[in-house]
């Protein structure tokens, strides 16, 4: 697959808007509505936590958009169809035929694999790992949320033995 970077939205360095975030023909203004809302809802702190939401958020949309690749795979079989019956007539412009009849969707041609049993399995085996990593990282951001709760209540007030230890003094 070709990717045109200029085609992504600008802030294509920060992990949660990398090339395989959205493909040809999904919608940018979803996405960021998307991980809006998970800012919205988890109010990330500092750097580490505003990367863990920025992940959550291009996996849970990888996984809702898995038809982006079934799309891809019916365009792709599709071209195949023209081609192959435009180069039996002894027609070279099969493929801008095909790039006319499909439209958009023909960006998505190289993304695709044929769809077969072994294909549906590892898409499903795909959105039970998306979902082992989202969990994985919300995990981690509880983690660090924690960590931190720790660490401020720690510098907030002394232990009782410390407290004790410097009266004694």
């Amino acid at each position: 697959m070709t990717v045109h970077f200029k085609t992504f939205h600008p802030a294509l360095k920060h992990a949660g808007y990398s090339a395989t975030t959205l493909l040809p023909g999904e919608d940018r203004a979803a996405f960021e509505k998307l991980h809006r809302e998970l800012i919205e809802e988890w109010a990330p702190v500092g750097a580490l936590e505003e990367d863990i939401i920025a992940d959550v958020a291009r996996l849970t949309w990888r996984k809702r958009n898995l038809a982006t690749c079934r799309i891809a795979e019916l365009a792709k079989a599709r071209r195949k169809e023209i081609c192959s019956i435009k180069l039996i007539s002894g027609n070279p412009r099969a493929d801008e035929q095909a790039r006319q009849e499909l439209g958009d969707i023909h960006e998505l041609i190289d993304i695709g694999e044929t769809a077969t049993i072994d294909g549906l399995m590892k898409e499903l085996d795909l959105v039970d790992r998306l979902q082992g990593m989202i969990n994985r990282c919300l995990k981690q951001l509880l983690m660090v949320r924690g960590i931190k709760s720790l660490s401020s209540a720690a510098v907030s007030e002394p232990t009782p033995q410390i407290a004790r230890t410097r009266k004694a003094q």
